[in-house]
């Protein structure tokens, strides 16, 4: 099915410089488009969910809770990656548990595919930090990470050197705007999309010079999966939950939950300095599929939920193939 847009030459603008939105100006900018992108915020991002995020590049492990969508639009979306910005570090990631959540761990394992079984000597050579602290683990290869609060400006960055605008402390009305209006505001959009709701998504920054990992480590957990992600300058990442409410912050019981399975991981992170709490909320719609909109040369890409570093190139992709080819990727957009 095809349907035919604004004019290619026409101006683009994108509300919303976080990860939906950065990837769609980038794009657009590298395909020749006049390029402006607004945020409401300053160049920090602190109040963007994308500071916030894991910013997991794992296509494979999220297979065993997501829709197969997801598994495709992250897939095309780590070739993206590797191609804008080819230090972007693909390491793999790891998934490990303890022998009471053995069967939860077998399950992960049929669930999802493209990883290889390692013994304790494996995970050993791989990751030396963690010798002896588990028998088996899952380890996919081709999976990668990225920490959002450096690889958003390198975005930013990417996107005036493309020819691109960006407009901070810049709160736009999408009505006020000529040309095609491309809106990725997220929970902000939700006075025109009321099926969105806000997915609390917490973590925690710890500090620790006892353990290195070259990769994210996701412990199997009777509640939620842990993950501990290795940042720059011996900084870590836990996460990660996804509760079902709009408050800001961290509970105490999540604390408790992510500071426990840390410590599961390796006894080390005990003794490990807690440097920030925080929590983002990821905008969702019913169904936790994303969703580009469009309607004339109005166009909303919206619903990335858990996923937004993952699947947002993909996004930004479809969203440049509809605007100059008139492309329709029915999984994903609603035309009308």
């Amino acid at each position: 099915m095809y349907q035919t847009t604004k004019r290619p030459d026409s101006p683009v603008s994108i509300i919303g410089a976080g990860i939906a939105g950065a990837w769609q100006a980038l794009l657009f900018a590298q395909a020749g488009h006049t390029v402006t992108l607004h945020e409401r915020g300053d160049a920090a991002m602190t109040d963007s969910t994308s500071h916030w995020a894991g910013g997991m590049l794992a296509p494979y492990c999220e297979a065993e809770v997501a829709e197969p969508i997801i598994s495709r639009l992250g897939l095309r979306s780590l070739d993206i990656w590797r191609r804008e910005l080819p230090d972007t570090p693909f390491n793999g990631s790891l998934v490990v548990a303890h022998p009471r959540e053995r069967n939860d761990f077998e399950r992960f394992a049929r669930m999802t595919e493209d990883h290889q079984r390692l013994d304790a000597a494996g995970l050993a050579r791989l990751e030396p930090s963690l010798e002896g602290r588990f028998r088996e683990a899952l380890f996919f290869p081709t999976e990668g990470h990225v920490e959002p609060r450096r690889v958003l400006p390198k975005l930013h960055e990417r996107i005036r050197a493309a020819g691109g605008t960006i407009k901070f402390s810049s709160d736009v009305n999408t009505k006020d705007l000529d040309g095609i209006v491309i809106d990725c505001r997220g929970l902000a959009a939700r006075e025109e999309q009321p099926s969105l709701r806000g997915v609390k998504g917490e973590m925690i920054l710890i500090e620790t010079g006892e353990v290195q990992l070259a990769r994210p480590v996701r412990l199997i957990h009777p509640r939620w999966p842990l993950y501990v992600i290795p940042r720059e300058d011996n900084l870590f990442m836990l996460g990660a939950t996804s509760i079902e409410a709009e408050d800001t912050g961290v509970s105490v019981r999540s604390a408790l939950e992510l500071l426990g399975a840390a410590y599961a991981v390796h006894p080390a992170f005990g003794e490990a300095r807690i440097v920030e709490f925080g929590s983002g909320l990821r905008p969702a719609f019913p169904d936790n599929l994303p969703r580009i909109g469009v309607r004339g040369g109005r166009i909303t890409v919206n619903g990335l939920y858990r996923h937004g570093f993952l699947i947002a190139p993909a996004l930004a992709e479809l969203t440049l193939a509809y605007v100059e080819r008139g492309q329709i990727d029915n999984e994903v957009m609603q035309c009308g």
